[in-house]
């Protein structure tokens, strides 16, 4: 490797030192990563204060960053990368739609029953939420663990409101379908909202001028022994940010019937309802693992 490198044989120059990595794979990401990054520093003709830029950005997301708040995440969310990833790996058309993650996921949720309500004690509409998961021939899964989580009627997940609700978990858990492949909850109903704009990435959408805002859905990520992992998000049809989605993860295979129902009827679970609520039903299609 010279020391006289220049613009043109820098790249070749940096590619040239991952040549004895023993991890194949490791090696054909990071060639390629350096070509790419080299290439776009290139084509841009990089400032050195707009590195330094771009550097202060990413040391300030880091900081951010925490075990209820994901600033990495919503930074790849917000650039579609998150999307994208999710496209390459799961565009197969054998199951239920795969969407993004999103960085409001926490794995200390409790487990929860069928037919539990599981909105913590928070306010609002109630919502009665049933679920079937089958394979691709339409048998049921028994067994198959059920994450589930949503924010607020005012569009806030529990993990904001961390002082308000003493650190307790709300309006998520952890479920498992039964031999009918079904499960269900009590909750209430969600809201859209902004993703966090507080934050290094809302400095990115404030200069870009764009719209902070997320379609009101409910999360779910299912696993089960002889199937894919699927993670994915039902949507409000009539949700005025269905189109324009922040994180471009919202699909019309996605959207569901958010039905309205009147003080005085009887809930799925057999309650007779003194207060208006809402009922969504939806059948997931999981796919087999591959071998």
């Amino acid at each position: 490797m010279s020391i006289d490198l220049t613009e043109e044989t820098i790249t070749a120059a940096v590619q040239e030192t991952f040549e004895g990595c023993p991890d194949e794979r490791m090696r054909t990401v990071f060639v390629m990563l350096v070509q790419h990054l080299h290439d776009f520093a290139r084509e841009v003709r990089l400032t050195s204060e707009e590195w330094f830029t771009a550097v202060d950005f990413l040391e300030r997301v880091g900081r951010i960053c925490g075990p209820t708040r994901q600033e990495f995440v919503l930074l790849s969310d917000i650039l579609g990368l998150s999307v994208l990833v999710d496209q390459i790996n799961h565009g197969n058309g054998s199951a239920t739609d795969s969407t993004l993650l999103g960085p409001f996921y926490v794995e200390g949720r409790p487990r929860a029953e069928n037919g539990a309500d599981i909105s913590g004690g928070v306010p609002g509409m109630p919502l009665f939420f049933t679920g079937t998961v089958v394979d691709a021939e339409g048998r049921p899964v028994a067994g198959a663990d059920v994450d589930t989580w949503h924010s607020d009627s005012e569009g806030f997940y529990d993990v904001q409101q961390q002082d308000q609700l003493h650190g307790e978990p709300a309006m998520r858990a952890l479920l498992s379908t039964d031999d009918e492949g079904r499960f269900s909850y009590r909750s209430i109903v969600p809201r859209y909202y902004p993703v966090p704009t507080d934050g290094p990435c809302g400095e990115i959408l404030r200069a870009a001028g764009r719209s902070p805002m997320r379609p009101e859905h409910i999360h779910f990520w299912f696993h089960a022994k002889g199937f894919d992992p699927l993670v994915t998000m039902l949507f409000r049809g009539d949700d005025p940010y269905l189109e324009r989605d922040a994180v471009f993860g919202a699909k019309r295979s996605l959207v569901a019937d958010f039905v309205q129902h009147e003080s005085g009827e009887t809930a799925p679970d057999g309650t007779a309802m003194t207060e208006p609520f809402q009922t969504v039903e939806w059948t997931f299609t999981l796919a087999a693992a591959q071998e």
